[in-house]
């Protein structure tokens, strides 16, 4: 069930008639309330009953985590901790990752170097000329990735420290160390700049559509028994 679905679930539960009914009779000691009659008299979803030997109760899972955390303050205070310890580790993760893949990228980076200095530097080159090779060659894969050179990138986040690399995505930095590799090969072949650039590109958009396809969002939630009968 999605967020939308819960809110009008509730919302439905609040402006039934049943529900003012239910409200009257709490305090009477005759008054009892089964999670069928519940589910019958309000037509409530995203909760099940089943009767019989494996029957019980079942809710979907934010209904399940909501109930628990109203009946149990401990149960509360365990899951806000919980969730705190899962997003320290994430970020740990996360970070983890991070600095691998840029640690991936600057190594491919050196088999990027090489290939320019071996078919791209002819020895008449000054050092100025030599530097500017490089540079122009790292920015041409800044636009294929980013889509922007370095001096855009620095003029748009005048605030932010580092370079454009340094805040890359994960995906991004990845899909980098790939195209370095590549785009070294096809400075072997011997392959001009405008054709090495559509053939980035072309690298580039597969390789980040298939790294976004991959998503824990995709995978099937489970419902939550919360009382069997």
């Amino acid at each position: 069930m999605q967020m939308e679905s819960i809110l009008e679930f509730i919302h439905r539960i609040l402006k039934t008639l049943e529900f003012e009914g239910f409200r009257k009779q709490a305090g009477a000691n005759a008054f009892t309330m089964s999670p069928k009659k519940w589910i019958e008299s309000t037509g409530a979803i995203g909760i099940v009953s089943k009767a019989g030997r494996y029957g019980g109760t079942y809710a979907h899972s934010d209904i399940a985590m909501s109930f628990a955390t109203w009946i149990s303050p401990e149960f509360q205070l365990y899951i806000m901790k919980d969730y705190r310890r899962l997003k320290t580790d994430e970020n740990s993760r996360l970070s983890l990752n991070w600095n691998l893949n840029r640690e991936i990228s600057k190594l491919n980076y050196r088999i990027h170097t090489d290939a320019i200095k071996e078919n791209l530097i002819p020895p008449e080159l000054t050092s100025v000329q030599v530097a500017y090779t490089y540079a122009n060659e790292a920015d041409m894969l800044n636009v294929v990735l980013f889509g922007k050179t370095a001096e855009q990138w620095k003029d748009e986040n005048t605030m932010e420290k580092g370079n454009m690399r340094d805040a890359a995505t994960l995906n991004q930095l990845l899909v980098l160390a790939n195209l370095e590799s590549y785009n070294a090969v096809l400075i072997n072949q011997g392959k001009n700049q405008k054709e090495r650039m559509e053939l980035l590109r072309q690298l580039a958009v597969q390789q980040l559509q298939t790294l976004e396809a991959v998503s824990l969002n995709n995978l099937p939630k489970l419902e939550v028994e919360i009382n069997k009968n």
